[in-house]
């Protein structure tokens, strides 16, 4: 589901205007932001219980980084999850 403050849609997908906005649980929060915005995103995350935070390849915030793994969340940071997955295959 995209997130954006504009709510915009995106590929067809309707835009939510934050992560609270999202009518149902939500397991991974995928952050395509730049680094200075990621630490308000990551902690409505902790809040709603995400499950986990991705970061996204030049998206580094070590102490949003942090908070999510103290919340219990699984915290990727810096990569790219194709990138990731082309490198397991």
């Amino acid at each position: 589901m995209p997130v954006h403050p504009k709510a915009e849609t995106v590929h067809g997908e309707r835009g939510f205007a934050k992560l609270s906005d999202i009518p149902f649980a939500i397991d991974v929060v995928d952050l395509f932001v730049n680094s200075n915005l990621v630490g308000p995103v990551v902690d409505e995350a902790i809040a709603l219980k995400a499950k986990a935070v991705w970061l996204q390849l030049n998206v580094i915030d070590q102490d949003a980084f942090d908070r999510a793994q103290e919340a219990g969340l699984i915290a990727v940071m810096n990569r790219c999850p194709a990138i990731e997955y082309r490198t397991r295959n």
